[in-house]
């Protein structure tokens, strides 16, 4: 398996990874939007995504969006989207997916990268804590749906 940093070559298998993510989360299929999504991301460069191959068949990805901490004064990523398909599952293409996703925010200096997650997804909490990701407790989340 190898990861790489998805650029517009790629599109194609982000955009399948991608439309399958959207459908776990109770999306209906829509490939064309989803290819036009991740293609304007890819393109305005407004998100990182890397993927997971196995020679030429796609795995999984994960999309982290850049944040910033007025704190601390540094860039944080936004992890949003993880992905692995159903065949690849338990294969540790998750953890390598998590642990570039770490790599990547050490070599941007960032001050570290935030997630969230169901509360029924035990498995993924699961992943998450065992690389060292710690629940936040002590702040609420609001959203402002538009």
């Amino acid at each position: 398996m190898d990861i790489i940093q998805a650029t517009l070559k790629e599109l194609d298998d982000v955009t399948a990874l991608f439309n399958d993510y959207r459908i776990f989360y109770g999306q209906p299929s829509d490939r064309e939007s989803a290819k036009e999504f991740i293609a304007a991301r890819i393109r305005g460069n407004e998100s990182v995504i890397f993927l997971a191959i196995d020679g030429k068949k796609p795995l999984g990805f994960v999309q982290l969006y850049p944040i910033f901490t007025s704190v601390g004064m540094k860039r944080k990523w936004l992890l949003n989207d993880l992905f692995v398909n159903e065949s690849s599952r338990r294969h540790g293409v998750g953890r390598a997916l998590m642990n570039q996703a770490k790599q990547f925010a050490m070599e941007t200096n960032s001050a570290g990268i935030l997630l969230e997650t169901a509360k029924d997804n035990h498995k993924a909490q699961a992943l998450y804590e065992s690389l060292d990701y710690e629940k936040e407790d002590s702040v609420f989340f609001y959203t402002l749906s538009i």
